[in-house]
């Protein structure tokens, strides 16, 4: 059996194919550097730009809040934490779907890019492909607690849930 990994989130316990190694580590990554950027982004547009395109400065301000859940849910594993992922994940390609596809249609909408503009042109199409790996991922994730768990593998998190 896996020997628990503390991930020093005050998280539960993850074993070692948790988000703490491998791919779940570049993800938790990846998501943190774009909730850094499209939050940093954002708070200047809101700040200083606002009235130029506000639509598309508060979208990348609901995106970088998308982002921060995505980060924590991954980083933090578990039950809880993938069904926040999961969420987070799920909400964040629909808006990437939606917000692509109206800039595209109605440019004018958005006077100023956002992160999902163009399905992220302006951030090499990573927003597109981002929450389809991290949906695949946390798939990939919740098969191998649910093996573990029907083998009694599981590990006892701290929060009383298991792995």
């Amino acid at each position: 059996m896996p020997e628990p990994v503390d991930s020093g989130l005050g998280s539960p316990a993850e074993t070692e194919a948790g988000a703490g190694r491998g791919p779940g580590r570049v993800l938790v990554a990846i998501y943190g550097l774009f909730a850094l950027a499209a939050g940093a982004r954002a708070g200047v547009q809101l700040a200083v730009q606002y009235s130029e395109a506000p639509l598309a400065y508060v979208l990348s301000a609901v995106a970088a809040l998308i982002y921060l859940l995505a980060t924590i849910g991954l980083a933090r594993g578990g039950r809880a934490g993938r069904r926040l992922a999961t969420v987070a994940c799920s909400i964040e390609l629909a808006g990437v779907l939606a917000v692509g596809t109206l800039s595209l249609i109605d440019p004018a909408a958005f006077p100023d890019a956002t992160v999902w503009s163009v399905y992220g042109k302006g951030y090499g199409f990573v927003p597109a492909v981002l929450p389809v790996l991290g949906l695949l991922w946390l798939r990939h994730e919740a098969m191998l607690a649910e093996e573990a768990e029907f083998t009694g593998e599981s590990v006892q998190a701290e929060d009383g849930e298991s792995n």
